[in-house]
């Protein structure tokens, strides 16, 4: 441990675990990756993306030739919502991911996936961080819940419960959705930065689609490594910045006598936009 206490960072980096993004130093084949999961994204996202994100986008301009200038970036993102983006070297320690949240600092991979990995890739890459996560961070009120979100996480590391927190930002800032006039729409990362996802997420009968209620979300376990079972329905950007305002303490208390609700479970007190049948997890399982 460092002296201030966050983990070692991995040499090159610096003691808050950032590294220079090289712009520069990117090849053109890893340019073509980024346009290429650019357009195909870009393609399909209109009517199923949230507008805070599509306008987000169009803000950022991420499109440009290639993988986006973090420097570029960071001049129109500051003037929005005063957020900016740093490159660290890959995933970082919970306490160091916490305080650049805090600090209005997104820390965002720069190694780009190569072109065999367009469908699936296990540590987030720029593609992922950056056109998944930044355009939202463009929106006031969801900067700010993100914010809040990573002033809470030293709390929950210390009282033990940051598997409940690191749930509420699975199912909302990854793999949430939103209630709108027009319908659910993606709000998450993990969604809009997958093709598959994106329409499995909207569009298949099989995932549950349950409306948020903040300690039912953190209470519910999440996989990783295929489409979720259950998403998560955002009322709204206000109700999520609100429900991450309140005294976690009380909740977390409570939460420590509770029992985890199984990932594919619906409760009679739950909000159902789609009970999902469950036949894609259930084939998986088979296999």
């Amino acid at each position: 441990m460092s002296a201030d206490g966050f983990a070692s960072p991995p040499p090159g980096a610096r003691a808050d675990w950032t590294i220079d993004q090289d712009w520069a130093g990117y090849t053109e084949a890893e340019h073509q990756v980024w346009i290429t999961l650019y357009e195909r994204q870009a393609a399909l996202l209109p009517g199923r993306a949230c507008d805070p994100f599509l306008k987000g986008l169009e803000a950022l301009d991420l499109h440009r030739t290639g993988i986006p200038d973090f420097a570029r970036i960071n001049e129109e993102l500051g003037r929005l919502t005063g957020w900016r983006v740093v490159a660290v070297p890959g995933l970082v320690p919970d306490e160091v991911f916490f305080d650049h949240l805090a600090n209005r600092r997104f820390p965002a991979g720069r190694f780009i996936r190569g072109p065999d990995q367009l469908d699936y890739l296990q540590e987030p890459d720029v593609f992922h961080d950056v056109f998944g996560h930044v355009p939202m961070l463009t929106d006031p009120v969801f900067a700010d819940f993100m914010q809040a979100y990573g002033e809470g996480g030293r709390r929950a590391m210390r009282l033990g419960r940051l598997k409940n927190l690191a749930r509420l930002y699975w199912y909302t800032v990854e793999f949430g959705l939103l209630d709108t006039p027009q319908g659910l729409r993606i709000l998450g990362a993990g969604i809009v930065s997958s093709h598959a996802e994106t329409i499995f997420a909207l569009d298949d009968t099989s995932p549950n689609r349950l409306g948020f209620e903040l300690e039912r979300v953190m209470r519910t376990p999440y996989r990783i490594d295929d489409f979720q079972q259950v998403y998560f329905v955002v009322p709204s950007l206000d109700a999520l910045l609100d429900a991450k305002r309140q005294d976690f303490g009380p909740i977390y208390e409570r939460l420590g006598s509770a029992w985890d609700i199984p990932i594919d479970a619906v409760l009679p007190t739950d909000r159902v936009f789609t009970r999902g049948t469950q036949a894609y997890a259930e084939g998986k399982a088979a296999q």
